[in-house]
């Protein structure tokens, strides 16, 4: 589990098929093998970790099925992306619950300033829209998100100035595609609902 508060912005540093080596400002002491972390919100296994200078590189290997659902298959060196270690017992849960399961993609339509913040408007997949709300949570590139308005299959956030540079969402532009998690309770409660008319 995670909670959308994203602490390093890595890289991609190699590829080969499924299997990615990532540099991180993570200490090699203190990433496990086996442990998870949210890359651009997909949950991954580390499967191995060797120093690099301050921080470190740790492997992952991605399924075919994530591969084909997430925006890892675009993946290339030089990438930058969104890191979050799993939560522990005790840690502050600044976001939300954040399951690193990724739901599907989402386009950024639109990028327009808003004084020192920036609106961003986002299309979803439409089996996705409806679990999309105004004022509610969303993960986007494992970000934890609040949703400003809801239009159909679009919706807007704004993202304030710390957002935009402690993520990569500061490089960001129109045409660019995102990892969408839907929040946890949202799904659970449209699933109850469909219980409910049968």
């Amino acid at each position: 589990m995670f909670t959308g508060i994203i602490t390093d912005i890595g890289s991609i540093a190699a590829r080969a098929g499924g299997r990615f080596t990532i540099r991180t400002s993570y200490a090699p002491g203190t990433i496990a093998i086996g442990a998870s972390i949210a890359c651009d919100g997909c949950c991954l296994t580390v499967t191995s970790v060797t120093p690099d200078g301050t921080g470190s590189m740790f492997t992952v290997d991605v399924s075919n099925e994530s591969l084909a659902k997430t925006t890892l298959d675009a993946w290339q060196p030089g990438r930058t992306i969104n890191l979050e270690r799993a939560l522990r017992a005790g840690d502050e849960l600044g976001g939300h619950i954040v399951t690193g399961h990724v739901d599907g993609i989402a386009k950024i339509l639109a990028i327009t300033p808003d004084g020192s913040s920036r609106r961003f408007r986002f299309e979803a997949p439409e089996a996705l829209a409806r679990y999309v709300a105004s004022k509610g949570s969303i993960a986007l590139d494992g970000t934890s998100l609040t949703v400003n308005e809801v239009e159909g299959s679009t919706f807007g956030i704004n993202l304030i100035p710390h957002t935009l540079t402690a993520t990569t969402w500061g490089r960001k532009k129109p045409g660019d595609e995102v990892n969408l998690e839907v929040d946890l309770f949202a799904r659970y409660v449209a699933r109850l609902m469909e219980q409910a008319k049968s």
